[in-house]
């Protein structure tokens, strides 16, 4: 498998340049985070990712987990890995400092995750969910639960994770059996039974953490009858020592297409004991803070896998000859040509460059706006970042992973036969990038959310402002960016028109809203990812006007934009054509007749 090598300059150009985040910390309140301390955060993950985290990727998938009596053992390599992490202070990178954490923004914690995630997606898989129950409980939590659990999961000695799904359940939470029987000491008895848990087992660490949706027994029915629980896997005494272990046992392990060395677990609450998170009947709210946490992360998750298999697939493609250039040859000494010189694999490579590069700017403007949304002093201001927030979550989660699973796909195809194969590792690139289109909502879930929650909600208040920002950053941007511009007012155009159809026809029928969902999100992602790329170009083309010893990196950077702006962007007539050709036709088949 091709070593992976963080992208520390672009990842640097995101937060320090493009966001100019200095010119913004003293009023988020992060002083400390300056142009210098970034980098070199970014550079000490980067180390770490390639020393310790990605040399065990290829060897963790073919090795995979095992089950032996009750307990969850990793790949070798995994536990030393995240050792490293732990040491580093990873996990409490963005996390308050009451807790142990190092108080730095969020986003730079969606960047860092980047890094791990692309350099092993399977092992990141154990410390990821952590952060999310983290925020729950910071949310959620009373001040007796935030103390004895929260300090741990702060820096990663404890994990982490999220039991929604059920087998008979799915996405349906409504339906969802596991009980929680209130006991006199305040504590609650959990039975039930949970599918697809994350590193719900393992020996990396001491103890687990395990937040559960359960049913009180006189719940209402559906989701109004929803509590959250803590549930840990050895119980916590109050000076935070480690006890007896709880009733929640791993029955099983599920063999999977990928992120084969991540424990996806079947777990059994036997009566386990388990502690109130918030109110009775409220948890689905606490557990959507940890949802929409983990799609952002599933996000990045996409982008990490387009990263890693754009750094492959380039790689490959300077080494393998084979054919001469349709203009020429390009190393008459050998007797091929590398297949870099040939315009289909550039086509290929350039659609992965593209996508990877233009996400990592919209992920970094997404990213800012949950510091914002936590930390700006104006209240109007939280507002407008929560608004995007809500509005970015299914179009990041949803183009991200779509794109980065079709991103290794391409890796596999520049590869060719030798791609196919198990012997280079790009075939697990595939394999492992499938899962995020999957789960924490399925993409055509997002996309439902998008068009059946997120436009209307407050009045269509988040979408009009996305709207009005997109116009202004059009209406400011100059001639010199036309390559830039033009494309994506024709886009914009194309988007407005859709979301008017959209308003006119899906109230009358429903079946419009569900049918033509998805090709809307994507022109809602292209659109979305284009203004993020305009913004791009504008900090290059200021960065080459003013003069500059990195010319080349800012010029590089500015043609792979042009590329998505001719590929992807253009993509928006034909969306708004199958937008607006509505849900009749794939309706008016009889079920029978599938």
């Amino acid at each position: 498998m091709p070593s992976y090598k963080a992208p520390v300059r672009d990842l640097s150009f995101v937060v320090n340049e493009m966001l100019d985040f200095a010119s913004q910390r003293g009023t988020l309140g992060y002083d400390d985070a300056d142009a210098e301390t970034i980098e070199a955060i970014f550079s000490e993950c980067g180390r770490l990712a390639e020393d310790k985290v990605n040399p065990v990727n290829q060897s963790g998938d073919e090795q995979g987990c095992r089950l032996e009596n009750g307990e969850v053992i990793v790949p070798d390599g995994f536990t030393e890995a995240y050792q490293a992490y732990v040491e580093g202070g990873w996990g409490g990178l963005s996390c308050d400092p009451e807790y142990g954490g190092m108080g730095m923004p969020q986003v730079l914690r969606f960047m860092v995750n980047e890094i791990f995630t692309a350099a092993n997606h399977s092992w990141f898989m154990y410390p990821t969910l952590t952060h999310g129950a983290h925020s729950a409980l910071e949310h959620w939590a009373s001040d007796e639960l935030k103390q004895k659990f929260l300090p741990k999961l702060t820096t990663g000695e404890w994990t982490g994770t999220m039991n929604l799904t059920e087998a008979h359940a799915g996405t349906d939470l409504g339906m969802i059996r596991t009980r929680a029987e209130p006991q006199a000491d305040g504590s609650y008895k959990i039975s039930g039974n949970k599918i697809f848990i994350s590193a719900g087992e393992h020996q990396m660490t001491e103890n687990i953490i395990h937040l559960v949706l359960a049913k009180t027994p006189d719940a209402p029915e559906g989701t109004k009858g929803i509590s959250l629980f803590i549930v840990p896997k050895f119980m916590v005494g109050d000076d935070g020592s480690i006890g007896e272990r709880n009733q929640v046992v791993c029955q099983s392990i599920e063999h999977k297409m990928g992120i084969r060395a991540s424990a996806t677990c079947v777990l059994e609450f036997e009566g386990a004991t388990g502690y109130l998170v918030g109110e009775e009947n409220k948890g689905l709210r606490a557990m959507f803070t940890m949802m929409n946490a983990a799609r952002l992360g599933v996000a990045v998750e996409g982008l990490g896998a387009g990263e890693l298999a754009y750094q492959a697939a380039a790689a490959y493609a300077k080494d393998r000859i084979q054919g001469r250039s349709l203009s020429g040859p390009k190393a008459p000494d050998k007797p091929a040509d590398p297949i870099i010189h040939h315009a289909d694999v550039r086509r290929m490579l350039l659609t992965m460059r593209s996508f990877v590069e233009g996400s990592r700017a919209l992920n970094g403007l997404i990213a800012l706006q949950l510091d914002v949304a936590q930390t700006h002093p104006d209240a109007a201001e939280r507002e407008k970042a929560e608004d995007f927030l809500g509005l970015m979550t299914p179009v990041a989660k949803s183009f991200f992973t779509d794109e980065g699973s079709a991103a290794s796909n391409l890796a596999v195809q520049v590869y060719g036969g030798h791609g196919y194969i198990c012997e280079h590792g790009v075939e697990q690139f595939v394999r492992d990038a499938r899962i995020s289109q999957i789960y924490e909502g399925t993409n055509g879930i997002q996309s439902l959310d998008l068009v059946g929650r997120k436009l209307a909600l407050n009045g269509g208040r988040a979408v009009k402002a996305f709207f009005a920002q997109v116009g202004a950053d059009l209406a400011a941007a100059g001639d010199s960016l036309n390559a830039y511009t033009q494309p994506l007012a024709a886009a914009f155009d194309s988007l407005q028109k859709a979301t008017g159809w959209l308003m006119q026809n899906a109230a009358s029928n429903p079946d419009h809203a569900g049918g033509v969902a998805v090709e809307y999100t994507r022109l809602f992602s292209v659109v979305s990812v284009g203004w993020a790329w305009l913004k791009a170009a504008q900090t290059c083309q200021a960065k080459l006007d003013a003069g500059t010893d990195d010319a080349a990196f800012y010029t590089n950077k500015l043609i792979v934009g042009r590329f998505f702006m001719e590929r992807y962007v253009a993509e928006h007539s034909s969306l708004l054509a199958r937008v607006t050709a509505g849900a009749q036709t794939m309706m008016e088949l009889d079920a029978e007749a599938f």
